[in-house]
């Protein structure tokens, strides 16, 4: 391995981090109807976990509604049902041929606590592209053992992976501090 694939596939492991962090936050309900927020509900169709997304049409009322339309009506129990199962926290009204789900307004009490979520997810992140830096500079001490490169090309690449790794986690704090100010407002 040179030095070079290295650091694209350090990047490569770090953009899919950023991309895991994206999915986490887009599945928060963050007071505004968001298709997003089913996108880890699955229910029991025919036997088979399926994603509620690929048994409906999902389609915003208002800001504050859902409404989902299954394709096969004989569904419409199974969705609420794996909604009501969720974490998600919202009761469905079925009215039998549409689900509707309607969002309340975030409490103060719960925006502090999504915030405190939010920074958890942020760490779990930075923590995971930190464990990426280490295996890379274990690949590059490697490389230098093996005298594929020298002490000074070590040395380069340490700190070119440390760049990297800097570069990534600033990335993920800008995130964190968008995300928490679209939850932190009114």
């Amino acid at each position: 391995m040179e030095l070079k694939e290295l650091y694209e596939n350090t990047k490569t492991r770090m953009n899919k981090t950023i991309n895991a962090l994206h999915t986490e936050y887009d599945s928060i309900r963050a007071g505004r109807a968001s298709a997003k927020v089913l996108d880890r509900i699955s229910a029991d169709y025919y036997g088979t976990p399926t994603p509620i997304t690929q048994m409906a049409s999902i389609s915003n009322q208002d800001a504050r509604t859902l409404v989902i339309q299954p394709w096969d009506k004989s569904a419409l129990s199974l969705i609420c049902k794996a909604i009501q199962a969720s974490d998600l926290g919202i009761n469905p009204q079925n009215d039998g041929s549409v689900i509707r789900l309607g969002f309340p307004a975030l409490t103060e009490e719960r925006r502090k606590q999504l915030s405190k979520d939010i920074a958890k997810i942020a760490e779990d992140a930075k923590i995971a592209i930190r464990q990426i830096r280490r295996d890379s500079i274990d690949k590059v001490k490697a490389m230098k053992k093996n005298s594929e490169i020298t002490e000074d090309d070590q040395k380069g690449a340490e700190e070119k992976v440390q760049k990297i790794t800097d570069d990534f986690i600033k990335q993920i704090d800008e995130i964190e501090k968008a995300k928490t100010a679209e939850i932190m407002e009114i």
